[in-house]
């Protein structure tokens, strides 16, 4: 368990400066789930949703590599897969794995920039079958949210002064 939570520290110490300027926070009300991803503009992204509103014991974390497969100004496609994992089971079950492998996915989406203004600010709609972690039993989840992107904002009519533009 140290060597695990070790090599986490680490990799967040190390990712840190990327990561703070190029992250995004999003929710999805209606699935209960916090989402914190990489930065969602490069090829390829990693996305990490935590439940909300259940109890300790069902708190589940999915962490999903997203790859791009069109992106545009105002809508971008992605599509990945994932593995849903319980930290938190032992709280029920003093016999169970350290960490609980609850079920794959697979993930196909498209978050949305509607505001001309603010492209910061998406819309996610996603399809997302699910399965448990021994193939038993399945559900197709649909997820409906919204994103945050942080970094700049692009100023309109603004123009990049250079030394062969400068008069």
């Amino acid at each position: 368990m140290k060597k695990i939570l070790l090599v986490f520290v680490f990799l967040l110490v190390c990712s840190f400066e990327t990561l703070k300027a190029q992250a995004s926070v999003g929710y999805y009300p209606w699935s209960s789930l916090l989402s914190i991803s990489t930065n969602s503009r490069k090829a390829i992204w990693l996305d990490t949703r935590f439940q909300t509103n259940s109890l300790f014991s069902s708190l589940s974390v999915d962490l999903l590599p997203m790859i791009n497969l069109k992106r545009g100004e105002v809508v971008q496609w992605y599509l990945g897969g994932g593995l849903r994992l319980n930290p938190l089971y032992r709280i029920s079950d003093a016999d169970a794995d350290l960490i609980t492998i609850d079920g794959y996915s697979i993930n196909v989406g498209a978050r949305i920039s509607p505001l001309p203004k603010n492209r910061n600010i998406q819309l996610a709609l996603e399809l997302n079958p699910y399965v448990k972690d021994k193939f038993d039993s399945g559900v197709l989840k649909s997820h409906f949210g919204l994103v945050y992107v942080f970094g700049k904002k692009k100023k309109e009519g603004s123009e990049v002064i250079t030394p062969e533009t400068n008069p």
